[in-house]
C-alpha cells in the first residue's frame, strides 16, 4: 500500500527533458508512485522510447512528445497535446536545460549566440512551459510545478577548480539563467498559489554522470560537506517526489537545495 502522502495514483506528470539523466530519474520515481508520465525530448523517438520503458517497468500509462523549449509553438503544441491525453496535467517538472554550447565557458571568449541560447534553453523556455501548461492547471485550479534550477544560481564559482583539472568552466550566463529560474519560481508562486497551483524549484549541485575528469570530481568532493557529488539514479528522486506529492501541500515558493552541502560550506 502506498503512503497517501506520496501517492500519485491517477495523476498526470509532464517531465521536460525526461528521457535521460536527472529528468529520467524524476520520471521514474513519479511513475513508481502511480503517476502517468509524459516525457518530452527534442528527439521524438528518444521521448517515445523512454516512455515505453517507463510504462513497461512501472505499469503506468506513458507518452512521449517532441519539444524544443526554444520554440514557443513547439511548447504550445506540447502543452495542448499533454492536456488532451488524460484531460488533465497535475504535475509539471521543468527539467529541460543545461548545455554550455560550442564555445568556451570564459565570458570574454564565449560567443554571443551561445549566451543567448543558454538563456533561452534554461530560462525563457521554462517560462513558456509554465505559461502554456499553467493555463491548463489554472482552468482546473490545481497543479504542482517544479522548476529545476541549480546551485549555480546561488553561489559564485571558484574557476580554479575547473582550470586546474582541464574542465571547461561554468559559463556565467548559466548562473544568470538559473538565478532567474529561482526568482521566477518565487513570483510565479505568488501569482498562482492562490489558485491552487503550487510552484517550487529544486537546485541540484554537481551530479556525477561518469563523464567528468577524475581530478575535478575529487576537488568537488573535497568542497562538499557530504564528501561526494550527487548520484544519478538516486539523489534527486526524493526531492522531486516530495514536491510533486501531497507531502508538500503547505510548501510553495520554495527553492529546495539538493547539493550535499556544497553551497553553504566555505
Amino acid at each position: 500500500m502506498k503512503d497517501s502522502l506520496f501517492d500519485l495514483t491517477g495523476k498526470t506528470a509532464v517531465i521536460t527533458g525526461g528521457a535521460r539523466w536527472l529528468g529520467l530519474d524524476v520520471a521514474e520515481t513519479l511513475a513508481g508512485h502511480g503517476a502517468n508520465i509524459i516525457i518530452t525530448s527534442r528527439a521524438l523517438e528518444r521521448a517515445q522510447n523512454a516512455a515505453m520503458r517507463i510504462s513497461e517497468q512501472y505499469g503506468v500509462d506513458a507518452l512521449g512528445l517532441e519539444l524544443d523549449v526554444c520554440d514557443f509553438q513547439s511548447v504550445k503544441r506540447m502543452a495542448d497535446s499533454a492536456s488532451a491525453w488524460k484531460e488533465r496535467i497535475d504535475i509539471l517538472v521543468n527539467n529541460a536545460g543545461g548545455g554550455s554550447g560550442a564555445s568556451e565557458g570564459d565570458l570574454f571568449a564565449r560567443s554571443p549566440e551561445d549566451i543567448r541560447r543558454m538563456i533561452d534553453v534554461n530560462l525563457t523556455g521554462l517560462i513558456w512551459c509554465c505559461r502554456e501548461v499553467g493555463k491548463h492547471m489554472f482552468a482546473r485550479q490545481s497543479g504542482k510545478v517544479i522548476n529545476i534550477a541549480s546551485v549555480a544560481g546561488l553561489v559564485g564559482r571558484d574557476r580554479a577548480m575547473y582550470r586546474s583539472t582541464g574542465k571547461m568552466e561554468q559559463p556565467v550566463d548559466y548562473a544568470a539563467a538559473k538565478a532567474g529560474v529561482i526568482g521566477f519560481t518565487r513570483d510565479l508562486a505568488a501569482l498562482l498559489s492562490p489558485h491552487g497551483i503550487y510552484v517550487n524549484s529544486i537546485s541540484p549541485g554537481g551530479f556525477d554522470k561518469g563523464d567528468l575528469p577524475e581530478s575535478f570530481v575529487s576537488l568537488y568532493n573535497s568542497e562538499t560537506m557530504l564528501g561526494r557529488m550527487g548520484a544519478v539514479g538516486r539523489d534527486i528522486k526524493g526531492a522531486a517526489l516530495f514536491l510533486a506529492s501531497p507531502a508538500s501541500d503547505y510548501i510553495t515558493g520554495h527553492n529546495l537545495v539538493v547539493d550535499g552541502g556544497f553551497s553553504v560550506w566555505k
